[in-house]
């Protein structure tokens, strides 16, 4: 059976010294996509523009510490213990969505606090930008040959060729498309129902959504640690408190009534 090959080139251009690769260009995407999404809904909604912009630096910086010290933590700990000036070394590789998430949501709540708006209220509209912000993440990964899945005899399954010449399930398609559906679907509830009045509806069906479509992801996915995995895989684990909680949410939210729109 013939499969798919991919061996795309991780620089994007490189001109006069100036080297631009593809993962960095497409999280740059996720990041300005994001942004746009805010925008709109910030516009749409009467909210202060100007302070999308801290905003905007405060979740950068959320999303890449946290990232960073999730993975540390969680997916290689014994060699970051031993080399603790290895955390500081982001090139190298090794960023935890989890973390990410969890990063942006402490930022978000550092923002809420300058801006004066409710909390569950901000959350609900960063979900979607976050979906969409996923999208482009996971192509990154893809386009970087990385986040691999297991080997599969499947007819979808792709050659990464920079790894080695077996198929394997394209684990970082799967949560893309995933993320790109729930963006959709979060849309689409924001315009046309009053979940987006009931604080705290979208993120927690976001939380839900995403964090089961991880969690079913993980299991075509090659271990991500350096050590021995029990029962289920870290990124398994690491679901389940982000699943409680969006349940929590989303139940929450749907048995209150709709709160006034914030002007």
């Amino acid at each position: 059976m013939d499969h798919f090959v991919w061996n795309l080139d991780p620089i994007l251009v490189s001109f006069m010294g100036l080297t631009v690769h593809w993962y960095g260009a497409l999280f740059a995407t996720a990041i300005a996509a994001g942004f746009q999404v805010m925008k709109k809904i910030y516009k749409a909604e009467g909210l202060d523009l100007e302070s999308l912009d801290n905003l905007l630096v405060y979740c950068v910086v959320g999303i890449i510490v946290g990232a960073r010290l999730a993975h540390c933590a969680f997916y290689d700990p014994s060699y970051y213990f031993a080399n603790p000036m290895k955390i500081f070394a982001i090139w190298e590789g090794g960023l935890a969505s989890h973390g990410g998430g969890l990063g942006a949501i402490l930022a978000l709540y550092y923002y809420k606090r300058k801006v004066g708006l409710p909390f569950l209220f901000l959350l609900d509209r960063l979900a979607i930008a976050t979906a969409i912000f996923g999208f482009f993440v996971r192509m990154a990964n893809f386009a970087n040959s990385e986040i691999l899945g297991q080997p599969t005899d499947k007819p979808w399954g792709i050659i990464f060729e920079r790894i080695d010449l077996l198929p394997r399930h394209p684990a970082q398609l799967y949560e893309a498309v995933a993320y790109l559906v729930i963006f959709l679907l979060l849309a689409l509830l924001y315009s046309k129902s009053q979940l987006k009045q009931k604080h705290g509806g979208l993120f927690g069906l976001f939380l839900v959504l995403v964090f089961s479509a991880r969690f079913a992801i993980e299991t075509v996915k090659i271990s991500q640690t350096a050590y021995q995995e029990t029962l289920m895989t870290a990124g398994q684990w690491l679901s389940v408190p982000f699943l409680v909680v969006g349940c929590f949410l989303l139940v929450r939210a749907l048995i209150k009534p709709a709160a006034p729109a914030i002007k």
